[in-house]
């Protein structure tokens, strides 16, 4: 392969990786805009999403098959289901915690992502469950670089649940409330806006996506396991700093961003690709360095 070829092989690759990335991210900064929580059981979200597509799949691949039909039924489903356990959560754990101190109210998370861990762990005996699809290996060559129409799909439906999610913040009601939350509850309350029922309708989109990318890492890797939520719910939160946490634009920048920095963290010269994550938390302790907002944070004013 040429040198450009490699780059556009590994563009493709970070593109696919950044749209996982970006669909966690998303709730992560979702969340944390509107009640300030770094909702670290986020990642078990997106675990949680991945099992319940699996078992859809399962159940409805007779009835629609498993190609792209059943694959989209169940990401549709699992992403209904998913939101609605993240307005449960949101509901049992973390509404009554709103007022205490934001320690609490972290640990709370903690606890629901250990719960949520632990739970598919004894479900799943702890083992891998294969995400069998009949998609094939078909796609479309340019020179040495070759994209399987599975990546691009996936790449495709990223993009219009970003655009879908665009959209909504900037168009609908319960977009414009969410970001008058994020701004200031009490004035919000004050206006007559239902406060809990905006922070709940936040919570269910932020766990949909979550969803969404599980199934598409099932669908992608062929996999899933009790403990995929814990790295990529790492990586996403890292890419909700990374874009500026708070900022939906920015989510999807970092998100995108981190799974470029993966990618070409492969080819670095004279290391083996085991080092991409260091090469990437690297370039994220530099950019907070030089920019500790994130690429498109802004800074708070508190005032006393």
């Amino acid at each position: 392969m040429t040198h450009l070829d490699i780059i556009l092989q590994q563009l493709a690759n970070g593109l696919i990786l950044g749209s996982f990335y970006s669909l966690v991210a998303l709730g992560y900064t979702m969340v944390y805009g509107i009640i300030k929580l770094l909702n670290f059981a986020h990642g078990d979200i997106y675990m949680v999403g991945a099992f319940v597509g699996y078992a859809i799949l399962a159940l409805l691949s007779g009835l629609l098959g498993d190609e792209w039909a059943g694959i989209l039924v169940s990401m549709v489903l699992s992403m209904i289901a998913v939101g609605f356990l993240g307005v449960l959560i949101q509901r049992i754990a973390y509404r009554p915690m709103l007022q205490a101190p934001r320690l609490s109210i972290l640990i709370t998370a903690l606890s629901v992502s250990l719960i949520l861990y632990n739970l598919v762990m004894v479900l799943t005996d702890g083992e891998f469950k294969a995400f069998t699809v009949g998609l094939g290996y078909e796609g479309v060559s340019m020179g040495e670089v070759y994209l399987t129409y599975t990546q691009i799909v996936l790449v495709g439906a990223t993009a219009i649940l970003m655009v879908t999610l665009h959209l909504f913040i900037n168009k609908t009601m319960y977009g414009k409330a969410m970001r008058a939350i994020a701004i200031d509850q009490d004035a919000c309350r004050l206006m007559g806006i239902d406060v809990n029922r905006v922070i709940a309708v936040t919570f269910f989109i932020g766990s949909s996506l979550a969803a969404a990318a599980g199934v598409m890492a099932g669908v992608y890797y062929g996999s899933i396991h009790f403990f995929m939520g814990f790295v990529i719910g790492l990586k996403a939160f890292t890419a909700a700093v990374m874009g500026g946490i708070g900022s939906i634009p920015g989510a999807m920048l970092g998100g995108l961003l981190l799974g470029l920095l993966e990618a070409f963290g492969t080819q670095i010269p004279f290391i083996g690709s085991e080092w991409k994550d260091v090469f990437t938390f690297a370039i994220l302790i530099l950019l907070l360095v030089f920019k500790p907002t994130g690429l498109l944070g802004r800074t708070e004013i508190e005032r006393m």
